[in-house]
């Protein structure tokens, strides 16, 4: 039993929750003494230097008296002190002769109290009861003495009654700070609990789990968005690759085997000589085609993983899409396309010159491949705000909206029956991102509209 308990407390110290509330109760508490003992030390100090200005008040009225009158002045004036109801029950007067025998006064004893100019606080009898007070002893120039005081019992009285203010102020402000602290931990640990049952969940390979929404904006709120962000980044990687996997498997499947079929025909006996160099170039081609996916792929790769930032400069978007068309006038003016280009002047983006250069080409021959024989395809570059967007639209048939979603996905082909492998798109979407951009697809009515838009450089 004795180790359980042992255990739970070595498990409570090592919470974070825990020391965080325990630290907080501890600067609560520590904050809340120091106020007290301010407030403390001031109540009293006020009340003692009025008392200390009482007694200097008298002591100089009776030394004023002494020098007019002498001893007998200063006897009458003690006299009427006493006798006028002001204060007479807190005013202390005490005349002693040479040989300090009493000669007038209200205390029923001699305090001992040290001749100075700075009243202390002795224990005195006034009245007939012991009390303390605050006195002053001050020497005549006949040899006589004169004790002037200030009676404290209500000034304890107060002390006490702040004291036990301040204790019960204390005692509540604990309380406070213990319900505080604990309503602080099981807040955190709450929050916090819910994270780690996400994660545990992930962990056991439950993609789809997600933090639990919030009920308020805080900062536990947006590190819930944050991770479930990064979650659905995951499950969509993880989505991405096993769909890769079963894409590739499938479609490396067919072509190694029309190899393998061509390469076995090949090798019976008899075969011609003919026969054996059509197995071969069938075989070359489709190694080839094999080869060129294989590099999409690594392409795509390179491109998400971030590796080309460090070959990033300043790359005027109008200079590459001019070139680009350049290069696909041929194309279209053989098969009937009209191709188009405009442009604003100076549209500069950081980045990858041969990346956009290949994102831009891929864009533009997939429009002249899908659009049809005398249909019209727009290359379009303009800055809007801080972006530059690149648009490639053509008046071909289009997409239908509910594919338009799936476009860019890896090996996802809209049309079976054209060559292609489905990771054109793919590697433009890749591009964008690895430049801080996007890629949108749109309905141009008619045809298909494909949007890049990337950051403008700055200066």
């Amino acid at each position: 039993m004795k180790g359980l308990r042992l255990q739970a407390l070595h498990r409570l110290l090592d919470s974070v929750s825990f020391r965080l509330a325990l630290n907080y109760g501890v600067l609560a508490m520590f904050t809340m003494l120091v106020l007290i003992a301010v407030f403390y030390v001031q109540t009293v100090g006020v009340l003692k230097q009025a008392s200390a200005r009482q007694v200097a008040t008298a002591v100089q009225r009776m030394t004023h008296q002494f020098e007019r009158g002498g001893r007998q002045a200063v006897f009458a004036t003690m006299q009427q002190a006493l006798a006028d109801g002001a204060d007479s029950d807190t005013e202390l007067y005490l005349l002693l002769d040479e040989d300090g025998r009493i000669i007038a006064g209200n205390l029923g004893a001699i305090p001992e109290v040290e001749r100075g100019y700075r009243p202390v606080e002795r224990d005195i009898v006034h009245r007939g009861r012991a009390t303390r007070g605050l006195l002053l002893s001050l020497p005549l120039p006949d040899g006589s003495s004169l004790i002037v005081g200030h009676e404290m019992s209500d000034q304890a009285r107060i002390e006490a009654l702040v004291q036990r203010a301040i204790v019960a102020a204390a005692s509540v402000a604990l309380l406070l700070v213990l319900l505080g602290t604990w309503w602080f931990r099981s807040t955190l640990d709450a929050r916090v609990e819910a994270i780690r049952r996400t994660t545990l969940h992930v962990g056991a390979g439950d993609l789809t789990s997600r933090v639990p929404a919030a009920g308020q904006e805080d900062e536990f709120a947006l590190l819930d968005r944050d991770i479930n962000q990064m979650l659905d980044r995951i499950e969509g990687l993880m989505e991405g690759v096993k769909h890769v996997s079963n894409t590739i498997a499938h479609e490396m499947r067919t072509p190694m085997a029309r190899v393998l079929a061509s390469l076995r025909n090949a090798d019976r006996p008899g075969t011609t000589d003919q026969r054996v160099r059509e197995a071969n170039r069938l075989a070359v081609q489709e190694l080839e085609a094999l080869t060129v996916v294989f590099d999409k792929l690594l392409q795509i790769a390179e491109a998400e993983s971030g590796t080309r930032r460090q070959a990033f400069g300043r790359v005027d978007i109008e200079k590459i899409m001019s070139d680009v068309v350049d290069l696909f006038g041929a194309v279209a003016e053989e098969q009937g396309t009209a191709l188009l280009e405009c442009s604003d002047r100076e549209l500069v983006v950081m980045g990858d010159r041969d990346l956009l250069a290949g994102a831009i080409a891929n864009l533009v021959d997939n429009a002249l491949k899908y659009s049809g024989r005398g249909a019209q395809v727009r290359v379009v570059a303009e800055r809007e705000g801080d972006s530059v967007v690149l648009c490639v639209e053509d008046s071909g048939p289009g997409v239908p909206e509910p594919l338009l979603e799936r476009l860019g996905a890896r090996f996802y082909r809209l049309d079976r029956s054209t060559p292609g492998f489905g990771l054109g798109l793919a590697s433009v979407r890749a591009v964008a991102h690895l430049h801080g951009g996007s890629l949108r697809f749109g309905d141009a009515a008619p045809g298909l509209s494909v949007q890049i838009r990337l950051p403008a450089a700055i200066g």
